[in-house]
C-alpha cells in the first residue's frame, strides 16, 4: 500500500522527535495538545472528590468551588504532564508506522482513549500497587484487565466495550472472578484504590523537601475515620456471602435478577436446605435486610 505524502511526513516527523529533535518534539506535543486537555479534563473530573471545595482548580475548565485564596490544585497540571510524557516518549514514537495510513495523530489519539492508558494513569494518580493475582491472570488473556476494571468501579457495559467483548463473554469472566476471590475469601481485592498525595514520601527519605506540601489531597475529618474505621471493623465481622450480597445489592446497586443468578453460579445458598437455583427474590431481599440489620448491630457494639 503506497503512503500518500501526509502519513510519510508523519512518519518523518515521529522519527525525528523520537531522535530528540526539540523542534520536532514541539510539534508532536503541538498536536497532541487537543487530546491531552480533554483526557486530563476528564480524568480529573472523575476523581476529584472534596479537592474541588478545598482548592483552586488547574484544569483548562476549572470545577472548582473554592474560596479565590485557596491553595492551588497542582493535579491538573501533573495530569497533563504525566501524559505528555507517556504519549510522547521515544519508544511510543519509534513504533508509529502508519499501519492502514493511520496519521501520528489518530495513532496517539487511539493510544489515549485505550483502557491500558488509563488504568497506567491511574497507577500513577493513585500510587496503585495492588498485581492481579495469578489464579485470576489464568482465567484468561483479558482477565487482568478485567479485574482492574472492577476495581475501578467501570460500569460493566463500558468494561466491554472498551476491551471489545460481548456483555456475555465480560459477565463469564466476572462470574469466574468473583468466584475465585470468593472461594479465597480475597473479595475486598476489589475495593477501590485509595487516593494517595502526588509528592509524599517516606519519613526517612533524606530528599524530603518542606516545599512538597503544596500538592492538594483531600484529608477525611477525623469523625468520618471512625466512623470508616467502624464500618469496616463491623463489615469484616460479616460472612462471605452477607458480604457479597451487600457489596452486589447496596455498593455497586446490581439488579436482584443478576445477584441471583451469580449466586446460583457459584452454588451460595442464601437459606439453610434451599438449593442455590431454586433461591427467589423475596428471599434474597429478605438476606439483604439480614445482613444490613447485622452490620447495624455489630457496628452499634
Amino acid at each position: 500500500m503506497t503512503l500518500d505524502k501526509t502519513v510519510k511526513d508523519d512518519l518523518s516527523l515521529a522519527r525525528r522527535a523520537a531522535q530528540g529533535s526539540h523542534e520536532d518534539q514541539q510539534a508532536v506535543y503541538a498536536l497532541l495538545q487537543p487530546v491531552i486537555h480533554f483526557q486530563t479534563n476528564r480524568f480529573c473530573r472523575r476523581f476529584c472528590a472534596e479537592n474541588r471545595h478545598l482548592y483552586r482548580c488547574s484544569l483548562t475548565q476549572p470545577i472548582s468551588t473554592a474560596r479565590a485564596d485557596a491553595a492551588m490544585c497542582e493535579w491538573g497540571n501533573a495530569s497533563y504532564g504525566w501524559m505528555l510524557d507517556d504519549l510522547c516518549k521515544p519508544d511510543r514514537l519509534q513504533n508509529y508506522e502508519a499501519r492502514n495510513a493511520a496519521g501520528l495523530f489518530d495513532y496517539l489519539y487511539c493510544i489515549a482513549n485505550s483502557l491500558p492508558f488509563y488504568e497506567r494513569w491511574k497507577d500513577w494518580r493513585f500510587g496503585r500497587k495492588q498485581r492481579v493475582p495469578g489464579y485470576i491472570q489464568s482465567i484468561g488473556e483479558q482477565a487482568g484487565k478485567v479485574f482492574y476494571a472492577l476495581r475501578s468501579q467501570q460500569d460493566l457495559q463500558g468494561i466491554a466495550e472498551q476491551l471489545k467483548m460481548s456483555r456475555k463473554e465480560l459477565d463469564g469472566i466476572v462470574q469466574q472472578i468473583v468466584s475465585a476471590l470468593t472461594k479465597r475469601h480475597k473479595l475486598y481485592l476489589l475495593d477501590p484504590p485509595l487516593m494517595t498525595s502526588l509528592t509524599r514520601v517516606a519519613e526517612d527519605d533524606p530528599h524530603t523537601s518542606a516545599h512538597q506540601s503544596d500538592v492538594a489531597v483531600f484529608d477525611e475529618l477525623p469523625e468520618h475515620r471512625q466512623q470508616r474505621e467502624l464500618i469496616q471493623e463491623a463489615w469484616h465481622q460479616l460472612s462471605v456471602v452477607e458480604q457479597f450480597v451487600l457489596e452486589a445489592m447496596v455498593i455497586d446497586e446490581q439488579d436482584a435478577g443478576e445477584v441471583l443468578q451469580a449466586l446460583a453460579l457459584l452454588d451460595i445458598s442464601i437459606k439453610p436446605g434451599v438449593p442455590a437455583l431454586e433461591s427467589s427474590r423475596q428471599q434474597l431481599y429478605y438476606f439483604r435486610r439480614k445482613a444490613l440489620a447485622r452490620l447495624a448491630e455489630l457496628m452499634a457494639k
